[in-house]
């Protein structure tokens, strides 16, 4: 048995830092920008022709947390290809396993973060706004400068939990060929005929993973918490 995990752990570790965590903090990058993207849109004030981006981020926020993350790979991995539009895209839409990987965790993402930034600028109190229109600035710069920091604090630790979350959420994509850790551990299991020692030795990386993060999380609210206060 301790030869096993002499050998298997090195390959784990390395498909973790090679694949897992890359997926996961590419992912989170990149959904990060549209929950905010789709937040403010769905925050703001503006009427007419405007309500149709309106109506459209609810719509995707709806599609994105009302189906299954597996589902969604599949869609984008193995659906796309046969998406084909004579003349536009005769071959449908093909993508490498890594990137149809960000592409969905980014959209499952952006669509569950959406709504916690949502929920954090919304617990602003509305004198803020009021305050930083007094002294003269525009409301980007009073978003930017008054709000985004406080909201910050209030987003922080759901935000810290999505991303803990994503990381053990990378292991679904081993069902679209990327060589992350589960399927790492899958492909050994298949050689030695031991998968109770490999998923018990892939499920004590992943929970060495999330501890390190969850330390993380309580460092970077300790200083968001500090820094919020001073101000």
């Amino acid at each position: 048995m301790w030869e096993i995990i002499k050998t298997s752990l090195p390959q784990l570790l390395a498909a973790g830092f090679k694949y897992t965590i890359p997926l996961a903090i590419i992912s989170f990058f990149f959904g990060l920008i549209i929950a905010l993207v789709t937040a403010l849109i769905r925050l703001s004030r503006q009427r007419g022709a405007f309500m149709i981006l309106k109506w459209i981020a609810s719509f995707y926020i709806w599609l994105f947390r009302s189906t299954p993350l597996l589902v969604q790979l599949f869609i984008v991995f193995f659906g796309l290809p046969y998406l084909r539009i004579k003349g536009i895209l005769p071959h449908g839409i093909k993508l490498e396993p890594f990137t149809a990987g960000i592409i969905t965790f980014s959209l499952n993402t952006g669509a569950y973060a959406s709504e916690t930034i949502r929920a954090a600028i919304s617990s602003v109190p509305a004198g803020q706004w009021e305050a930083g229109a007094a002294i003269g600035m525009t409301r980007l710069q009073i978003l930017w400068r008054i709000i985004l920091p406080q909201a910050l604090r209030v987003a922080l630790p759901p935000l810290s939990n999505s991303f803990i979350s994503l990381v053990k959420d990378t292991s679904l994509a081993a069902s679209i060929t990327i060589m992350e850790m589960f399927a790492v551990s899958q492909q050994i299991a298949a050689e030695n005929y031991q998968p109770l020692l490999m998923y018990t030795l892939v499920a004590m990386v992943y929970a060495v993973f999330t501890t390190v993060l969850s330390y993380l999380q309580t460092y970077l609210e300790r200083i968001v918490n500090q820094r919020v206060s001073t101000k």
